[in-house]
């Protein structure tokens, strides 16, 4: 899920004063059991707390509870407005779970605090290629490209083989091959150019 790749770096502030934390590891289970007791930390710094519950919120997105992160991620913005890869990441469970209308204002937001997020502009061009627009959609998906470099470029070869629609090496480089493919996968609303969830998790890590 491209626009979740990335979530595991919250508020940098935040992930410094609790370097090593296993809310901020790998192992999601380990993460949500962590992310939980630091929420429930006493006098816990609103920018700690916040990024604490986008890190829970990222957990429970992982595991498809879609519902469950969107309240955490409305916690860490309560806390935190202006958190980018929360809003961000609140914009993609709302397209997930099958709202994509209702991440609009949060991915705009986001793009305004962080106008250079590959994942930002992955997020938006998935709720553009939803709605019927598949010039902007496609302009974004090359904008996440171009900001998310080789591993964003083989997560969309990855995905867009797997879609039967890419026959090229997944890379990491642009090519003819690829934009043709994604031009043909922008127009339709249900072609998707991410792989599957674990799809080519070792080519693009």
């Amino acid at each position: 899920m491209a626009g979740l790749i990335g979530c595991a770096i919250a508020l940098p502030l935040a992930a410094q004063l609790f370097e090593g934390h296993e809310c901020y590891g790998e192992d999601n289970e380990r993460r949500l059991k962590a992310c939980s007791e630091l929420i429930d930390t006493p006098g816990l710094a609103p920018e700690a707390h916040s990024s604490a519950f986008a890190m829970r919120a990222l957990s429970h997105s992982l595991k498809g509870a879609y519902d469950t992160a969107i309240r955490d991620y409305d916690s860490a913005l309560r806390l935190v407005p202006d958190f980018p890869v929360a809003l961000n990441n609140r914009a993609w469970a709302y397209f997930k779970s099958g709202r994509p209308t209702m991440g609009s204002e949060d991915v705009e937001k986001s793009l305004a605090l962080d106008p250079w997020s590959p994942h930002s502009y992955d997020t938006r061009a998935h709720i553009r290629q939803w709605s019927g627009q598949p010039s902007g959609a496609l302009a974004d998906y090359e904008r996440a490209m171009s900001f998310g470099g080789a591993r964003m470029i083989k997560l969309y070869q990855c995905g867009l083989a797997a879609a039967g629609l890419y026959n090229g090496p997944a890379d990491g480089f642009t090519s003819f091959e690829l934009r043709r493919a994604m031009e043909q996968c922008v127009q339709g609303t249900t072609c998707d150019p991410l792989p599957p969830d674990e799809e080519c998790k070792a080519s693009t890590s």
